[in-house]
């Protein structure tokens, strides 16, 4: 078992949100970068999977020279090898990805290591497409399940779990397959000082794309608006008592 696992180079969402000034991006020159929950999950799920398989897994990222710091925070937790497809993300939309990722899976088992479980997060963190997984699983002609927090393999076949909109959901499917997965199932691991040691001296393969990308189609994304505090001065004293009561019952906490 040698799973591939696909992580992206997003802005921590710890902080605040800023637009670039086309709208067509997340700024992170103030903030930091990172990959998504969805994805460090991912990465546990191929690691604990190519540990039970007696295989290594792969991290493959597209993106630019930046995003080799992803690649070796990946390394740093258990995978074994990483792809850098070496291009400007936000050149990419999700078909154009997912190609890539293709590419990637069929020339790996032309040399010998296949990918028959490839693993990514639910949606990417930055513009929540929610489409690389359906289509990557399309190009390669693979079954595909979405939104799941567990997985395991046994027998030629993986056994996905998760949430969905009546209860808990429980899928089987047939290796080959491709999983997105949902934080929340596993618990990630964090990197040590040998393992970080260790990732430094990983050679990263490093490719390029194997075509001109369509784009991603995007007029421009846009902030939600701020969410309203329910935090309001009132005053003190007894003038602020009448306020108050107010309140509460507007919030439904209380009645006269």
């Amino acid at each position: 078992m040698n799973p591939l696992v696909c992580i992206k180079r997003v802005v921590d969402a710890s902080s605040e949100i800023v637009l670039t000034e086309d709208a067509q991006g997340v700024d992170g020159r103030y903030a930091g970068f990172t990959m998504s929950a969805h994805e460090e999950c991912a990465v546990e799920i191929a690691v604990q999977a190519a540990a039970a398989g007696g295989g290594g897994a792969t991290v493959l990222t597209l993106g630019d020279a930046d995003a080799v710091e992803q690649l070796r925070s990946a390394l740093a937790v258990g995978c074994t090898a990483a792809t850098h497809v070496v291009a400007d993300p936000q050149s990419f939309g999700p078909a154009d990805v997912a190609r890539e990722i293709a590419a990637v899976v069929r020339d790996h088992a032309e040399a010998g290591t296949p990918h028959d479980l490839v693993l990514l997060g639910n949606d990417a963190a930055d513009s929540g497409d929610f489409q690389v997984g359906i289509r990557l699983a399309y190009e390669l002609g693979w079954p595909v399940v979405n939104g799941v927090s567990t997985v395991s393999v046994s027998d030629g076949e993986i056994t996905a779990s998760g949430d969905g909109p009546d209860g808990h959901e429980t899928y089987r499917l047939p290796l080959p397959a491709v999983v997105t997965v949902l934080e929340g199932g596993v618990e990630p691991r964090y990197p040590t000082v040998p393992g970080r040691m260790k990732a430094k001296k990983v050679e990263i393969e490093e490719r390029k794309p194997v075509a001109e990308p369509a784009g991603p189609s995007r007029v421009r994304l846009v902030l939600p608006p701020p969410a309203p505090s329910t935090v309001q001065v009132l005053g003190t004293g007894a003038a602020a008592a009448p306020a108050v009561v107010d309140l509460l019952e507007e919030l439904g906490v209380m009645s006269r």
